[in-house]
This record gives C-alpha cells, sequence and structure tokens, in this order.
C-alpha cells in the first residue's frame, strides 16, 4: 500500500496539487504564471476535500524543489513548509527535471527522457535520465560529473556524453533554444511535456518514502543550482 502523500509545485508557470492515497491520485492543475499565491491552497483544499481526509490523515508532503524560477521554487517550498509545520508532516523535495521525465513516461512510455528548462539568461536546466525496471529514474551526468546542471546550451553539446537509443525530450529549454540544442550527439525524439506536474512528484516521493528520504519541514531545502546572479545595477544605485 503506498503512503497518503500530498505534493505541490509551484516552480514554473504551471501550479500543480496531487493528493495520492491507496495509489488513487487527486489533482488539480493550471497554468498561471503569476498566481501561483492565490491558486495553491485552494487547490489544496479542494484535493483533500474530494479525498475525504485532512493534512493530519496524511504520512508526507511532497514538493518541486527546483530547479526553476527562483520566485516559484520559493513559494512553492514556503507553503509546503508552512502546511507541513501545521500537520506535523515530515516533507520530501523532488527534483523538477526527473517529475517531468516521470510525466513522459505516463503520457508516451519513453523510458529514455532529456528534460531542459528555460532558465533565461542564455541558460538551460538540464538533465537526462533513464528509467529502471523498478520504476525510479537514473540520472545520467555529463562529463564533469555533474547529473543536473544550469549551462549555455551552446556548452552543453561539448559536456555531453553520447548514449545510445532515441531520447525524448521534455521542458520549455527545448523551444528556447532550438539551434544550439539540436547539435547534441543524441537521437532525439520531440515531446510535449513542458512543465512539472504534482502528480508526477507524488509518485516519485513514494520511493523516497519508501527508503526513508523524508526530512523535518525546517531541514526542507531547495535546489537552485544557479547560485549566484548578477544583477546589473541602476545608474546611481551602485
Amino acid at each position: 500500500m503506498s503512503a497518503k502523500i500530498l505534493a505541490l509545485d509551484t516552480s514554473t508557470e504551471n501550479c500543480s496539487v496531487a493528493l495520492m492515497i491507496n495509489d488513487q491520485l487527486y489533482t488539480r492543475s493550471e497554468i498561471a504564471p503569476r498566481d501561483h499565491t492565490k491558486k495553491i491552497l485552494p487547490m489544496v483544499d479542494e484535493v483533500l476535500k474530494e479525498a475525504g481526509v485532512s493534512l493530519h490523515d496524511l504520512d508526507a508532503l511532497a514538493f518541486g524543489r527546483g530547479p526553476g524560477s527562483f520566485t516559484g521554487v520559493r513559494i512553492g517550498i514556503g507553503i509546503a513548509q508552512g502546511l507541513a509545520f501545521g500537520a506535523e508532516l515530515p516533507m520530501i523535495g523532488i527534483s523538477t527535471l526527473a517529475a517531468m521525465a516521470q510525466a513522459t513516461y505516463r503520457q508516451h512510455q519513453s523510458e529514455k527522457v532529456v528534460a531542459a528548462i528555460d532558465a533565461r539568461m542564455s541558460e538551460i536546466y538540464w538533465g537526462q535520465y533513464q528509467r529502471q525496471t523498478d520504476g525510479q529514474w537514473s540520472a545520467i551526468a555529463i562529463d564533469d560529473g555533474q547529473a543536473e546542471c544550469v549551462i549555455p546550451p551552446s556548452e552543453l553539446v561539448a559536456h555531453l556524453v553520447k548514449a545510445q537509443g532515441d531520447w525524448t525530450q521534455a521542458g520549455t529549454g527545448w523551444q528556447a533554444y532550438q539551434e544550439p540544442l539540436a547539435d547534441l550527439p543524441l537521437s532525439q525524439v520531440q515531446g510535449d511535456v513542458l512543465y512539472p506536474e504534482a502528480q508526477d512528484i507524488a509518485v516519485l516521493a513514494q520511493f523516497e518514502w519508501r527508503k526513508g528520504n523524508s526530512v523535518e519541514a525546517e531541514q526542507a531545502s531547495p535546489t537552485y543550482l544557479r547560485d549566484k546572479v548578477t544583477w546589473k545595477k541602476l545608474p546611481g544605485r551602485e
């Protein structure tokens, strides 16, 4: 029997919530780039009411830990922590890139996925995943050892390790940087998953729950990948 897990994600333009109970999913999802703070809690209330449970009935709270929008990731983890504190629930952070790999499998049964989120500033958040026989995903590192990274698309070509088979694209990065990403040493298949979804985060969180990989709410942390951002100051404000 699966754990009772509430999952939420606001790391991209998409805002989503999912509740998994006894392998049944209750979901809400909406593209709402500027309304995450208005949409997310009503979505939580809706799935809890639909399932007929309260937060106190759950085992854990999962969240999209990033990468993604700085603001979106912060909103998601902040709301998740607030809910977890109130109900004394442990938390499970899930990679948004891995969640898109899971979504691609859910929709198209693709077992090899290359995920790229447009990170702005002429960069992408990158992850390459292969599905294992037990349903978990193995991240394939680029040649400098990073499994997930932020990188200019033109530089990724030089670092990517060639892999066999057809790899399905996921994420907004493919549309934003079509030319440089077309040169990757991979056989690519066009996909239609653009954003992470909470229902896929809930599925991946089950694996982490069974392995004991949850933390107390105060220990939950985001994954930004881009740790330093240089801001150009306005004249007179140096």
